[in-house]
């Protein structure tokens, strides 16, 4: 069985970096053809892609947000992060990661069932 776990500090100050972990058990996240993303959703809001990084480590961000977004991953850990710079308290949310193929980033979708597996989310709060 696939589990993901989000992992990272609750709190971020505004203007800072917010960095994020994933951590993949009971599967790899080199497996061919998946791809390994991060989601969001602000309280009262809707599901935001943010981005996602492949297997073989393509990346691809939501253009909103990609001057401020990155997404790297460690194979030997399989785990994935993401960082998300000059925060401010608009990016409060709760952050999940997710699995799945590769019409899910195609479609930049935010729709759990368009995923294989998705975390339980860690809630981030972006103040002073």
């Amino acid at each position: 069985q696939v589990r993901l776990q989000e992992s990272g500090p609750g709190l971020v100050s505004p203007s800072q970096t917010l960095s994020l972990t994933c951590t993949v058990s009971g599967g790899s996240i080199t497996t061919e053809n998946s791809w390994w993303t991060w989601i969001r959703q602000p309280r009262g809001k809707g599901l935001e892609w943010m981005g996602a990084i492949s297997y073989s480590g393509r990346t691809k961000y939501r253009p909103s947000l990609k001057s401020r977004t990155s997404i790297s991953r460690d194979t030997s850990k399989n785990q994935f992060t993401l960082e998300l710079s000059f925060v401010t308290p608009e990016d409060t949310a709760v952050y999940y990661c997710a699995g799945g193929p590769p019409r899910a980033t195609l479609n930049e979708s935010a729709d759990k069932w368009d995923y294989d597996y998705w975390g339980q989310g860690t809630q981030v709060t972006v103040s002073a």
